[in-house]
């Protein structure tokens, strides 16, 4: 039926005029196979074994990968594993949690505690040049926010030492013999012989020393590069400028341009020729200044007995800085008598009556004072003396060494942290400073190293259109925050433009958004630092760490000197008697500095000062009261300072 009608009635009353509309039958043919698509590949079924089989297939190649690393490229490739997933790790936190109130963190300070202990186990783990970079961020952690602070306050811990097999291995790959006939050495008391010690005296993140005595009865320290670094180097570097070049793109802070003459300082700390070479220039810059001269020592380097891995020198007799009560104790080693080796004088020989020669040694005899004798006599029966100095004569010495290589030789030593100070005495009563460790160094050329100079110069005398002139050449934005950061104090002969609308910012807001706010303008801060990254002097970076160790040195005995003041002194002496500039020049500049010279008569006034409230114990001397200065100044820019260079 169609629409209700027969549909034999409804075909005969319309018939078909059109011959579309015609069928006709037409027998049934097979198609062409040529015209046939292509048949499909049959999908196999899934099966379990197959997939068993590739997950065998790839944890082996990965395994095989892993082990090789490990055993013949010192786990290279899974330490920079670990670095660019921690750096994701950090950088997705940072970009999704950086924020006021973060969406996946209870709040900010929650999102840089966990990112503080990604880092620290990262560094702490791959160790090597790791435990250097972290300790150079431990040293300018007090910008950091306090979670970070607090993580890298452990990073001075001693590192672990190689084992004796790995420092015969290194020596004989860089000598082709071996230890003991390198250094003539055995491991008893052999005639015509001398001795080593198996154990290192000190093990540090690239190299571990070892005391040892040579045949012609010198003793010496033997540095030796610890075996893995050779292979790590390269790809530790490699891996830091890729984390820096990603980060520069992703957060927007201009650092990339500085991380390769960061990564060449690095690369040469790892070269014991250069340290060597380092430490024989200043030997000789130390000896041709009278005012220095006496005072300073560097140890001799022997030559023969080094190499680019290898460096030995003699064994230095001293306290470490970091003994404050070794150092100012009362001294009981005898009238007009110096401590060990002090002026240069050789040590007394060994004592041989423990044992005979060819005598059995206890296998131990490598692990204590057997072959080194105790040189400790001057701290008399009780143990409890010293070498009775002042910390006041210790820490000027200090001080002028340091200013004497920043504004006299344009040649700094980068790290002069405690352990790499010793301190000994004179037969006169006096200190004598010694500086080991010359690996980490930067050489300024005489333009800059002039510039900085009348920038310090010009910062004690508030000369403002001097600062501004000058940090701009270097492209820097910002005058005010750049002096402080090299005063280690606030400077307050500016405008303090800044500082003010960081103050008068914030209001209205609750705590989440003022911290946000404030550690935002402490990232800006930075960049009005850095500024034109393409103009800026690279060697700023450690001549910051520099002044930070110094100032953190004098912080920790007490503020026994006004560290600004023998600094300033320093830089405008060095202007009026640099060889660099003509007869004219300096004439003019010596009329500057007596001038000088009067206006600081203003600083010494508060250090006295402070001194005085310093020995009432309302006080902690100079250099405390400048940190509390800058935790408040550092406040307003987002930064929490709570602890001094050393402290942990």
């Amino acid at each position: 039926m169609i629409y209700g009608l027969p549909a034999r009635r409804l075909l005969a009353s319309r018939p078909y005029t059109n011959v579309r509309y015609q069928h006709q039958w037409q027998p049934l043919r097979p198609p062409n196979p040529a015209h046939l698509p292509k048949p499909k590949p049959r999908k196999p079924p899934f099966t379990r074994r197959r997939w068993v089989r590739r997950l065998f297939a790839i944890s082996s190649i990965v395994g095989t990968g892993y082990v090789l690393d490990t055993q013949f490229n010192a786990s290279s490739l899974t330490r920079s594993f670990l670095t660019f997933r921690t750096a994701i790790l950090v950088g997705l936190d940072y970009k999704i949690n950086f924020r006021a109130h973060p969406p996946l963190a209870p709040s900010i300070e929650a999102v840089h505690a966990r990112n503080a202990e990604r880092v620290f186990d990262l560094l702490r783990h791959n160790g090597g040049l790791y435990l250097k970079i972290g300790q150079a961020i431990a040293m300018q952690s007090a910008i950091l926010p306090p979670q970070f602070q607090k993580m890298f306050a452990r990073m001075f811990d001693d590192a672990p030492q190689n084992d004796w097999h790995d420092v015969e291995k290194v020596v004989r790959e860089d000598f082709g013999k071996s230890v003991e006939e390198v250094f003539g050495v055995g491991f008893a008391l052999e005639q015509g012989k001398g001795v080593i010690e198996k154990t290192a005296r000190a093990s540090a993140s690239v190299a571990q020393v070892h005391w040892a005595r040579l045949a012609d009865g010198r003793e010496v320290a033997v540095k030796i590069q610890k075996r893995e670094i050779a292979s790590q180097v390269g790809w530790d570097l490699w891996a830091f400028k890729v984390v820096a070049r990603v980060y520069t793109w992703w957060f927007d802070i201009p650092v990339y341009s500085l991380v390769p003459y960061i990564s060449e300082r690095l690369m040469l700390e790892t070269d014991f020729v250069n340290e060597a070479n380092n430490a024989e220039d200043m030997k000789k810059l130390v000896e041709g200044e009278p005012r220095l001269k006496g005072r300073v020592y560097i140890p001799k380097i022997y030559r023969e007995l080094s190499s680019k891995r290898v460096m030995t020198a003699e064994w230095i007799e001293g306290v470490r800085l970091w003994d404050k009560d070794g150092v100012q104790n009362p001294w009981r080693g005898g009238w007009h008598q110096g401590s060990p080796g002090a002026g240069g004088r050789e040590l007394p020989p060994l004592p041989r009556a423990q044992f005979k020669v060819d005598d059995k040694i206890p296998e131990d005899a490598t692990r204590n004072d057997l072959f080194k004798p105790d040189r400790t006599f001057w701290k008399g029966k009780d143990g409890n003396g010293g070498l009775g100095l002042s910390f006041k004569n210790v820490m000027g010495t200090i001080v002028e060494l340091f200013s004497a290589q920043m504004f006299l030789w344009g040649s700094v030593h980068c790290d002069p942290h405690p352990g790499n100070i010793f301190i000994r005495r004179l037969p006169s009563g006096k200190p004598e400073v010694v500086l080991i460790d010359h690996g980490l160094y930067i050489r300024m050329n005489p333009e800059f190293r002039h510039q900085y100079a009348l920038f310090w110069k010009s910062l004690l005398a508030f000369d403002n259109e001097t600062i501004k002139d000058i940090v701009s050449s270097w492209g820097i934005t910002n005058p005010d925050i750049f002096a402080s950061a090299t005063l280690m104090r606030p400077y307050t002969g500016g405008d303090n433009s800044t500082l003010n609308q960081i103050r008068n910012g914030g209001t209205g807001k609750d705590q989440q958004e003022r911290a946000y706010d404030m550690q935002v303008k402490a990232r800006d801060g930075i960049k009005q630092i850095l500024g034109d990254e393409n103009k800026w002097p690279r060697e700023l970076i450690f001549i910051g760490r520099n002044l930070r160790i110094v100032q953190g040195n004098n912080q920790f005995l007490g503020s026994p000197v006004n560290r600004i003041k023998i600094t300033g002194v320093w830089a405008s002496r060095a202007l009026a008697e640099s060889k660099d500039l003509s007869f004219g020049e300096r004439g003019l500049n010596w009329v500057k500095y007596l001038r000088f010279r009067v206006v600081l008569v203003l600083s010494d006034v508060v250090f006295v000062w402070s001194k005085i409230r310093q020995i009432l114990g309302v006080g902690g001397g100079m250099e405390d009261d400048i940190e509390a200065q800058m935790k408040i100044m550092a406040k307003d820019f987002g930064v929490d300072l709570n602890h001094g260079v050393f402290e942990g």
